[in-house]
């Protein structure tokens, strides 16, 4: 039964609510609701926290190790795949901020509560292994063009990218395959994790509605996860420091652009 009610929510009818159907102009009005909750709620230094330990440890590992440079980009682009799971607690201080409840950085715990929490942590582990599987894709890309040798250096690893016909596709044959794995685990993931911290409705019908959403709103959707990569981008200029701010806002953005895709 506790499989069953993971997979399907507290009720064994499996849900299906009305997908609206949204403009780009709603975009921007959940970013300016996200931005909104974030100058309510800062949660600025909970991000740097949670950041700059992870460009530290791929920095620690590409500098001692160049068995990982290749994997350098394909790390750092690929952690984005678990934004939305990363971003569950900034789902829960805008619930309830909307609902009128207190809503301080200390409820971004809450969702440990949540009566849903088993079923995300197992959407969390297919975005995990999404994650890993676009790793494991990476580097069979570069052994594919470069073999099973280490580079020799950094610069020496640079001039091989940039200077050769095999780096030349890496660069297409790699960016095109994280682009499919970028799609996948968004169309899985933008609508489900704000779903299931909303509703008990099991993971099933959560990636169901997050897919139902995406193909209703194709090129809308598509202009927010341009706006996502290209605020990430932005973000990580310089020295990963706009994340902090970026992250949060795209974290309660994104609760908002739920509730104007999901009708209630």
């Amino acid at each position: 039964m506790a499989h069953l009610h993971i997979i399907a929510g507290a009720d064994a009818r499996m849900a299906h609510p009305t997908i609206r159907t949204i403009s780009i102009s709603d975009l921007f009005d959940a970013l300016a609701r996200g931005y909104a909750d974030f100058s309510a709620m800062p949660s600025h230094a909970l991000f740097l926290c949670l950041i700059y330990p992870v460009v530290a440890i791929v920095a620690a590992g590409v500098t001692m190790d160049y068995n990982i440079l290749p994997l350098a980009w394909p790390l750092m682009g690929g952690f984005a795949l678990l934004g939305p799971l990363a971003a569950i607690g900034l789902y829960e201080m805008s619930r309830r901020r909307e609902a009128g409840l207190e809503a301080d950085p200390s409820h971004a715990f809450d969702v440990l509560r949540s009566p849903s929490l088993p079923a995300i942590a197992m959407l969390g582990a297919l975005l995990l292994a999404i994650f890993l599987t676009w790793v494991g894709t990476a580097q069979t890309i570069y052994q594919s063009l470069f073999g099973y040798l280490p580079p020799e250096s950094f610069p020496r690893f640079f001039r091989n990218v940039v200077n050769t016909p095999e780096g030349w596709q890496l660069i297409m044959i790699g960016n095109a395959a994280g682009f499919l794995f970028a799609v996948v685990a968004f169309v899985l993931s933008v609508i489900s994790f704000p779903m299931l911290l909303d509703r008990d409705v099991g993971v099933l019908a959560a990636i169901t509605t997050s897919v139902r959403a995406v193909l209703a709103n194709p090129i809308t959707m598509g202009v927010w996860g341009l706006i996502v990569a290209g605020l990430l981008l932005l973000g990580s200029l310089p020295a990963f420091i706009g994340l902090a701010v970026v992250i949060p806002v795209l974290g309660h953005a994104t609760w908002h652009l739920y509730r104007k895709i999901v009708q209630h």
